[in-house]
């Protein structure tokens, strides 16, 4: 009890020092966090998931963990991110103020996101912030101190407001200092593909967000062994079915404006190559990968 009440004050105190920023309205671009991006930050299964994700790479540390009540933060759960980015580099490239402290319409965020506005949806957002703010996150990353951690959760707080009828008005959320500032710089943000809404499942959805923030800048591509991407994804699935599901996803070609293509490694194993499709869709097509980037753990 003292501990929660300790909590809550921090709360208080917290949203008294930040100014509340309203949601934009229109037809906005969707923005992504490049960091969010590169590493497993989320579980890619709609079942819930409890066992943390250790990902040790270089100097990268990352250690998530999901409480037993609600579960790890999935990758469907990070549209909400994606929504609180838009809003951030809208309201700056505006010569707006924005804040950590954002106050939208459940209505809002489920179209953007691509989602219908049913009853049942608005249960699953509230499902996806309630795993938000629950889950917690140890990184490394953009840590100016050597072995220095950032501990944060993806939401700090987020509650239902009303008004002085009890109608309700929408959600407030407080977004933690660590995304906030990621995404205001613009060199660690970028423009995804509306159409990424659309992918339904976790694996082509991690996979697409990898693609965009390696492919993107790569006019020959690039490539990734699949241990490499096994590793990279926090997957619980063994490598095995891993490389089964990756298999799938090049048959079906699935990513928008990426071709993809699998073609033996020069150490053996498998690889996967990727390019955009206006580059080399004519030579991934005819399974001839093109001369690429290698990125390895």
């Amino acid at each position: 009890m003292i501990a929660t009440h300790r909590r809550n004050l921090l709360h208080d105190a917290e949203r008294e020092q930040l100014e509340l920023f309203r949601a934009l309205s229109g037809n906005l671009a969707p923005r992504d966090a490049q960091d969010l991006m590169a590493y497993p930050f989320f579980s890619l299964a709609k079942s819930k998931r409890t066992k943390p994700i250790d990902f040790l790479s270089g100097e990268v540390v990352i250690k998530v963990e999901a409480s037993a009540e609600h579960g790890m933060a999935t990758i469907w759960d990070a549209d909400v991110l994606i929504w609180a980015a838009t809003q951030i580099v809208q309201a700056r490239d505006r010569g707006l103020r924005a804040s950590r402290l954002m106050a939208a319409t459940p209505y809002e965020i489920l179209t953007f996101t691509g989602r219908t506005t049913s009853a049942r949806d608005y249960h699953r957002l509230k499902a996806a912030l309630d795993r938000l703010q629950s889950t917690s996150v140890l990184t490394s990353i953009r840590q100016p101190a050597e072995r220095r951690r950032h501990r944060f959760s993806w939401i700090n707080e987020w509650k239902e407001t009303a008004d002085a009828n009890g109608r309700p008005l929408g959600v407030e959320l407080i977004l933690p200092d660590w995304f906030y500032a990621g995404v205001l710089d613009n060199a660690l943000v970028l423009t995804i593909d509306r159409a990424y809404f659309s992918l339904t499942g976790g694996l082509e959805r991690w996979l697409y967000r990898l693609v965009r923030k390696h492919g993107g800048s790569q006019r020959s591509g690039w490539s990734f062994d699949f241990e490499h991407l096994h590793a990279k994804s926090g997957a619980l699935s063994p490598l095995k079915h891993f490389a089964f599901d990756l298999r799938d996803i090049v048959r079906r070609q699935p990513l928008p404006n990426y071709r993809l293509s699998i073609s033996p490694g020069p150490q053996g194993g498998e690889r996967l190559f990727f390019a955009p499709c206006r580059i080399h869709a004519s030579a991934l097509a005819a399974g001839d990968p093109p001369a690429t980037s290698v990125e390895k753990l």
